[in-house]
């Protein structure tokens, strides 16, 4: 292998505005969103003008992965891994992150302004150290969009009472992220976090938006199964996100909670659009760099599954785009990349010195030229239950706890639907790749094994799952998914 380490590129281009202008950095971060779900980056059945508009403007990332998760809260580390740039596996402390500076801190301590809104998952702690202040602040995981509770974080460090927000969730983050940037008069470069519970269930978009995917269905994944043919160990014991439909999975179910999933999106890109108009209308919009992701992707029906506990590309894989100055536009690049990889990309954009202990690599080589390649490989891992590795066409899965394996050919099989592992023709390729991986758990501190001398059995009965039910989800889908009944705007 040519390159594996995380940190590989330590060259530097600069941003024009570096030089005595340190952009303003706008990060706008989307929950559990599949990385599919653009138009621009061709999706013909969501409405994102707004995306759109960003991507044609700058730099979209067709490869990129969050590295996988320590828990079933998947943005839980998700979000530690961009705050403090390194791999979950090098976090010992998941919720404080002990002695490890975040990246809006470090951010801070070198003249930038730094605003927090919206959803924050880590803690209050790591919060108020590492901004300097915020508004309409999520301090959870997940909440019905409509009632949305919030709070502010003031210059003082502290933060107020919880308040019931007066709108939904997405257009509530965008209002304090607009009066942000209209209130912002200082001579000092900002950097901006929304943070968005979009579109994370609950699948409750405003009724006109989830009407418009109603009338005019997308077609189901094109992996769709009705059950996950075997036990990833993550399926039973009443998990959250699996339960949001019932086993076998109804293509009317999934074919409802998609058509709710495109709504809360493009509710979602609405907010985005006031966003970008506030950058443009601030006369700053020369001077400032735009990222929009999400913290993973999610299922929604794929192999069976509904939520992000795997390592299939629908869930390990989030969208990527960055916009600004020295930022080309309408292009892509397939270079791999991680979300901790932005820590190191916005310290090196906004000339903020890179320490040593900082996982991932700088992107911002790829705004000069997008076909630099990054690494060569990407290693996922969820708690020690699932590994994987891919390489430009192969991608190996590996069950541990049941001493299962799959490999799958992206080229010919990017929806991962048939298994090449058992075939002699790809012993060599599966021989290969896991030693790829065992390189990959070296390097980023993974000590769980790839078998276990006595496995668990592959087969499981659906029909012995018990479903939870979460006191997050609104009344009518509660009755919609759960009690039988349909949700009134629905037109069946």
């Amino acid at each position: 292998m040519k390159r594996i380490a995380l940190s590989l590129i330590t060259f530097y281009i600069a941003c024009p505005c570096a030089l005595g202008n340190r952009p303003n950095i706008v990060f706008l971060f989307a929950d559990d969103q599949r990385s599919d779900t653009i138009a621009a980056h061709g999706n013909d059945y969501i409405q994102t003008p707004h995306l759109d508009r960003l991507a044609i403007n700058g730099l979209s990332f067709t490869r990129n992965y969050c590295a996988g998760s320590y828990s079933g809260a998947v943005c839980v580390a998700s979000r530690s891994m961009l705050m403090t740039g390194r791999h979950w596996h090098r976090i010992e402390d998941t919720r404080d992150w002990e002695n490890i500076p975040t990246l809006p801190e470090q951010l801070g301590k070198t003249g930038y302004r730094t605003f927090a809104v919206g959803k924050w998952h880590n803690g209050a702690k790591t919060l108020t150290r590492s901004f300097q202040a915020g508004r309409n602040l999520f301090m959870g995981g997940m909440a019905d969009h409509t009632k949305t509770s919030v709070q502010d974080l003031l210059p003082t460090g502290e933060l107020t009472e919880k308040r019931l927000g007066k709108h939904f969730s997405s257009t509530l983050f965008a209002d304090a992220a607009v009066g942000f940037i209209e209130s912002h008069s200082s001579d000092s470069p900002y950097f901006l976090y929304v943070s968005f519970t979009a579109p994370h269930d609950p699948r409750n978009p405003p009724p006109s938006y989830r009407k418009i995917y109603y009338d005019n269905r997308p077609p189901l994944p094109k992996n769709f199964l009705p059950d996950h043919p075997f036990d990833n160990g993550h399926l039973t014991g009443g998990k959250r996100d699996e339960s949001l439909a019932s086993h076998p999975r109804k293509r009317s179910d999934i074919s409802d909670q998609l058509c709710e999933y495109y709504g809360l999106i493009t509710q979602l890109d609405s907010q985005v659009g006031r966003i970008l108009d506030a950058i443009e209308n601030s006369g700053q919009s020369k001077d400032t760099i735009i990222i929009y992701t999400a913290d993973h992707g999610l299922a929604m029906g794929s192999h069976g599954l509904l939520g992000k506990q795997n390592l299939y590309e629908h869930s390990m894989g989030a969208p990527l785009i960055v916009s600004g100055p020295g930022v080309p536009k309408n292009r892509q690049t397939n270079a791999f990349a991680y979300i901790l990889d932005l820590h190191k990309t916005i310290l090196a954009l906004s000339d903020t010195p890179v320490t040593a202990d900082i996982d991932g690599v700088d992107l911002s080589p790829l705004f000069k030229n997008p076909n630099v390649q990054t690494r060569d490989s990407i290693f996922l891992a969820f708690q020690d239950k699932m590994r994987a590795i891919r390489d430009e066409r192969y991608k190996l899965h590996v069950y541990p706890k049941i001493n299962y394996t799959m490999l799958f050919d992206l080229e010919k099989d990017p929806n991962e639907m048939y298994n090449l592992a058992s075939d002699p023709l790809y012993s060599e390729k599966v021989a290969d790749l896991t030693e790829l991986m065992k390189r990959w758990q070296k390097t980023v501190g993974d000590p769980s094994p790839l078998s276990v001398p006595n496995p668990g059995p592959k087969e499981i009965d659906f029909r012995t799952i018990e479903r939870t039910l979460d006191r997050w989800q609104p009344e009518w889908i509660r009755e919609k998914y759960f009690g039988g009944r349909k949700d009134p705007d629905h037109g069946n």
